[in-house]
């Protein structure tokens, strides 16, 4: 009905604009007054009791605003603005986008399960939200995304700083002495960076490049080498992304060498769901290396080509045709060249005046990190980075930081990847992953067993059977050792005893008096901090009445068993061990069956039905769901 006013009304509107407008488009027609028309006799009033004055008619007032109405709008807006950037590939702005809509309706004054239209509006933006998760979730981690860190050339480019005569003179003094393969001049641009990177807000920018500096200076001055371009080029990584992989500039632009997307995939920079080669050290740094080469044959002189390489070839081209001159000073002082692209040479000047005399610019007490070094092993299987930080004892944080390229915390499932591992760590990384199945390794985890530790606790950590850990790991016993590693099995749509995968229908629960988010999340057998995401709660507490979202486990995670009278889920009793689950079916109970409809059916009895469904209610529910064992 809503969908049918919504069509109708506009079409009304429509249609009473256009015939007004009509009327008022043609002349009016003047009136005729006859010849002979003559004035009315008057005649003498009638005396007559005189009639009561007319009441006095209010004018109707304003229609209050739909204050409801406004706050969907709003929340409405918000969610679209969630559904674009989750298109564009932008997850961490699509979940941050879809919180706030959560949080428009949640923190307004009016009661969302007060008004039918908020309550069905949340409904199905919880629905919806949940679906792209799922949707996320089936190629890689859902809306987990990896942090990005601001290019620092950006703020350079936002300074103005005056130009101090004495820095002037003193680096025109140092540039007679400084040896370069970069052409170095000194003027009133390179002064005024030159100035800023000796301010303390560019001094501490330029210190924290230079420390990192270390990590990847052998592999960027030796690739330049092999590349035949001059390896002062590596101060161009400093000055434009500090050497961090995870640079992105406010154009877009990627990783230690800043490459926008078109550009990368033009040096064999490959960017997919899991991965963004831009990000990658080695690879990006021989993608730059070649650019700048070809960007020097086509211009001949190498600021130019680090003009054209910030803004492009074309337009550094143009330039040169409009003007007549090829000499980036002579474009910088005609202003035919982007702001952007006009400091970013005087910036990579002053940076490699600086770095070339480090004592000079109070630089001498920065240490270099140490080169980095790694183990690489080439995989064509996905594997989720948590086991592999089991296997060779690391944390996930230094694979993330050792693996800048990796978009996602699982290797790709469908191309093959190099994946870099801690120093002298391959052999025992092959020997660990060797254990768990292929098909496996983006589910399964290892576990070191810590003092106080049994199989059956262990179990209970990450919702799995003990007879499951112990057929994985060959134990003919309870016991576990201290200090071992135990391989745990999870369930295909398990993360570490958290189920990822649930229905797409929202279940509705109403609070009761003793119920907390641990009680309540438990009954459900969903993780708490999954019930207090789906209904934007803090804290365990939970006012009665309240009504809860929650959707419920699926698939091999936890089936929906029958209910008495409530709409909770099963207790854990409905685990089974893998063997059992296997050989387990579920049946949705439709409308007129009966347990012996049922039992008949599945060639079983009542009572079997009955144990198998402790939760069983007296009276059977069209839709309840019922465990049946062969």
């Amino acid at each position: 009905m809503r969908f049918l006013l919504s069509a109708i009304l506009p079409i009304a509107l429509l249609a009473a604009l256009f015939s007004v407008g009509c009327e008022t488009a043609q002349p009016k027609k003047a009136e005729v007054i006859p010849a002979k028309a003559r004035a009315p006799e008057v005649t003498a009033p009638v005396a007559q009791k005189a009639d009561p004055p007319a009441p006095k008619v209010q004018p109707a007032p304003d229609p209050k605003p739909d204050a409801a109405a406004a706050l969907i709008a709003q929340a409405e807006k918000l969610y679209m603005a969630g559904q674009a950037d989750y298109e564009a590939g932008h997850l961490e702005a699509a979940r941050k986008d879809f919180d706030q809509a959560f949080d428009t309706l949640l923190s307004s004054k009016l009661d969302i399960h007060g008004d039918q239209r908020l309550e069905d509006e949340f409904d199905k933006m919880v629905q919806a939200v949940h679906e792209l998760e799922i949707a996320a979730l089936q190629k890689g981690d859902g809306f987990t995304e990896q942090r990005s860190e601001p290019a620092p050339i950006d703020e350079a480019n936002d300074i103005t700083f005056p130009v101090d005569p004495n820095v002037t003179a003193k680096a025109e003094a140092e540039i007679k002495t400084t040896k370069s393969d970069l052409p170095l001049v000194m003027n009133d641009q390179v002064a005024m960076f030159l100035n800023y990177f000796s301010s303390p807000r560019g001094k501490a920018t330029l210190e924290h490049a230079w420390a990192r500096s270390g990590r990847y200076r052998d592999m960027v001055l030796e690739t330049l080498k092999q590349e035949g371009v001059p390896q002062d080029l590596i101060y161009l990584a400093q000055a434009e992304s500090g050497f961090q992989p995870l640079a992105v500039s406010r154009a877009g632009a990627r990783g230690m060498w800043q490459f926008m997307a078109q550009s990368g995939a033009l040096y064999g920079l490959q960017r997919t769901w899991w991965v963004d080669e831009r990000q990658d050290p080695q690879k990006s740094t021989l993608a730059a290396a070649r650019h700048l080469k070809d960007l020097y044959k086509q211009f001949g002189d190498w600021y130019l080509a680090m003009a054209a390489y910030n803004t492009g070839a074309s337009n550094v081209q143009h330039a040169v045709e409009r003007t007549g001159y090829a000499d980036f000073w002579e474009l910088y002082r005609r202003g035919v060249l982007p702001k952007e692209t006009r400091n970013y040479v005087p910036i990579i000047v002053a940076v490699t005046i600086i770095a070339k005399n480090p004592a000079q610019y109070g630089l001498e007490h920065v240490m270099p990190e140490p080169p980095e070094k790694l183990d690489q092993v080439a995989i064509n299987y996905p594997v989720d980075l948590r086991l592999v930080a089991e296997c060779v004892d690391t944390s996930v944080d230094n694979l993330q930081q050792i693996n800048p390229s990796l978009l996602r915390l699982t290797t790709p499932k469908d191309q093959s990847f190099t994946l870099n591992l801690p120093p002298g760590s391959r052999e025992k990384y092959e020997m660990a992953i060797a254990a768990i199945p292929m098909d496996m390794r983006t589910w399964w985890r290892y576990h070191q067993v810590e003092s106080g530790d049994t199989l059956a606790s262990v179990a209970r950590k990450y919702h799995t059977s003990p007879s499951s850990i112990a057929e994985a790991n060959n134990l003919s016993g309870d016991d576990v050792k201290a200090g071992s590693k135990l391989i745990i099995p999870l369930a295909a749509g398990k993360q570490g005893g958290e189920a990822v995968a649930y229905s797409h229908k929202a279940t509705h629960y109403k609070v009761r008096k003793g119920d907390t988010v641990d009680s309540v999340a438990d009954d459900f057998e969903v993780p708490a901090d999954k019930l207090r995401k789906w209904n934007r709660l803090r804290g365990s507490a939970l006012p009665p009445g309240h009504l809860l979202v929650i959707y419920k486990p699926t698939g091999s995670v936890v089936p929906e068993v029958a209910s008495s009278g409530s709409s909770k889920t099963p207790s854990k009793s409905s685990h089974k061990p893998s063997k059992v689950a296997e050989a387990a079916k579920y049946h949705t109970v439709k409308k007129g069956e009966t347990l012996s409809s049922i039992a008949e059916s599945y060639n079983t009895s009542v009572v079997a039905l009955k144990r198998d469904n402790p939760k069983l209610a007296a009276n059977l529910r069209a839709g309840d769901v019922l465990v049946i064992h062969k």
